[in-house]
């Protein structure tokens, strides 16, 4: 499948250094930021920056070092924050959604993971 990466889009402008982010963390192949407009009292975007679309262009296109990188980022971002429901940990848990095309709401063409918590989050999805 041919994906297509608009160089324009936000989070690439965020990685150039163009737009300023609240950062929480920072590894070689991933940032993770917090959401301008948060959804819930935790709301973090996890992003690689490679240029990829969506989940599954991610997965089938990422070297092993960056699917490593930002799936051990998610895990230290989840523990800074303080939702992840591990042993010793005070968290309760949290959601992670990431959206992918019009059927899934994708508003920023670059994959990202939307990690929120620090309440209940109710119905996974609306009917």
């Amino acid at each position: 499948m041919t994906y297509h990466y608009d160089p324009t889009n936000i989070f690439a402008r965020i990685l150039r250094g163009e737009i300023p982010n609240k950062t929480v963390l920072e590894t070689p192949h991933s940032l993770a930021f917090h959401d301008i407009n948060p959804a819930a009292p935790v709301h973090v975007l996890v992003i690689p920056k490679g240029a990829y679309v969506t989940f599954d262009h991610f997965a089938a296109e990422a070297s092993a070092e960056e699917l490593v990188d930002f799936h051990r980022a998610c895990a230290q971002v989840c523990a800074m924050v303080g939702v992840a429901p591990g042993d010793g940990s005070t968290g309760k848990g949290y959601r992670a959604i990431t959206n992918a095309g019009a059927h899934g709401m994708q508003e920023v063409p670059h994959y990202h993971l939307h990690i929120l918590g620090g309440r209940a989050m109710g119905p996974l999805v609306l009917k």
